[in-house]
């Protein structure tokens, strides 16, 4: 390998795990603190207020609740509409596929 050949390789960032795992990118959106209880708040498909999810998450701190729905949003996981937070399409998707690891639990724990 050539000088040139060898720079090239060097200077070209590392493509991150979770960029070529999808799986492991959503494992790593999904564990962060508080969001699958804001998605499990919103899976019967009601809105919700800022306010509303505040105290149906048992009152986690605003900023950790506000940076997560930025995340989802961001995820196209969660969307604002004029009544309040909701899941999109994709977001009642994955909730969905959730349930049955939901039931797995519950047996799990009895």
């Amino acid at each position: 390998m050539d000088n040139n050949e060898e720079d090239a390789s060097v200077s070209q960032p590392a493509v991150a795990a979770s960029a070529r795992r999808p799986i492991m990118r959503l494992l790593e959106q999904l564990g962060r603190k508080g969001t699958l209880r804001i998605l499990w708040e919103l899976r019967d498909g009601a809105p919700q207020s800022f306010r509303a999810l505040r105290t149906s998450t048992e009152d986690m701190s605003p900023s950790v609740l506000n940076d997560r729905l930025k995340e989802l949003r961001a995820a196209g996981i969660v969307e604002l509409s004029g009544a309040g937070y909701v899941l999109t399409e994709a977001g009642g998707e994955l909730v969905k596929r959730l349930t049955p690891l939901n039931q797995w639990a519950n047996r799990w724990i009895e």
